[in-house]
């Protein structure tokens, strides 16, 4: 399912492959590294990445704050209110990335949107008519808030799970030693927890470099420039421009970049094993 995509990937990214070749009307030509010189020379490209970087980074710290809170929340609640928690939780999580986009969309509509109307009862505030897609820190925001949304709830049960391995001896030990709420967080449960943070900390940088649908659904299919994440810059210059071989080049790159991200976690995790 996913060899001969990733194969054929690398094959085009080495070619001049266009609409003639696609139609076959021409045949495929060697283009060496061309494509990877290319987009590599081409300013646009490492904006692209810049902002994706960005979007990643600031997407995977607040789930990972947010998640942490909520999980610990979890552990202080009466059992009726972390049982409804957690049905919110996987009802979000289970939510389709397509329903879920159109849902945001109506929230942060400029003339509908809910939120405008609720941040315009406010006294001296007037978001009537706002457009939050208007500039491009603004609207990525939006987007970060919906892949967030979307990616909290596997962050909580994953996290509540780990919670429930932290040794509550270890924890009335530290709190004896004169330790409160933070040093028993910081030098008990964060070392316990370690290795599923990172787990989902990779994870969620990942999921969230790859980001498409958020971003292709929410600008009605045509992302401007100042939109652009790696995944649908590599689309609209295979797609929309028709150079495949550049595209697939962009892609490659990627899954270069996420294969980076791959290895830190697999070090991070043999150090961890040494340790232990």
């Amino acid at each position: 399912m996913l060899g001969y995509p990733l194969v054929r990937l690398v094959v085009l990214s080495f070619q001049k492959f266009g609409q003639p070749q696609l139609w076959g009307f021409q045949e495929p030509e060697s283009a060496g590294f061309d494509n990877f010189a290319t987009v590599l020379g081409d300013s646009e490209f490492w904006a692209v990445v810049l902002r994706t970087v960005i979007f990643a980074a600031g997407a995977v710290i607040v789930t990972m704050v947010l998640g942490m809170l909520i999980a610990l929340l979890l552990q202080r609640v009466s059992g009726w209110v972390k049982a409804l928690i957690n049905i919110v939780l996987v009802a979000s999580w289970g939510m389709p990335i397509i329903v879920a986009t159109a849902i945001f969309k109506w929230l942060f509509d400029a003339d509908y949107g809910v939120l405008n109307w609720l941040l315009s009862r406010i006294p001296g505030v007037d978001m009537i008519g706002h457009n939050w897609f208007a500039s491009g820190p603004q609207g990525l925001a939006v987007i970060m808030l919906l892949v967030v949304w979307g990616a909290v709830p596997f962050v909580v049960i994953t996290l509540s799970a780990g919670l429930t391995q932290v040794p509550k001896e270890l924890e009335e030990a530290a709190r004896l030693d004169g330790a409160g709420a933070w040093g028993v967080f910081r030098f008990v449960t964060l070392p316990i927890l370690k290795p599923i943070i990172v787990m989902l900390t990779t994870l969620s940088v990942i999921w969230d470099m790859g980001v498409f649908p958020q971003v292709y659904v929410m600008r009605n299919g045509h992302p401007e420039a100042e939109f652009q994440l790696l995944t649908t810059y590599s689309f609209d210059r295979a797609f929309v421009v028709n150079d495949y071989g550049t595209g697939s080049a962009i892609a490659l790159v990627t899954v270069l970049l996420l294969l980076g991200v791959v290895a830190v976690y697999m070090r991070q995790m043999l150090k961890i094993g040494d340790v232990e």
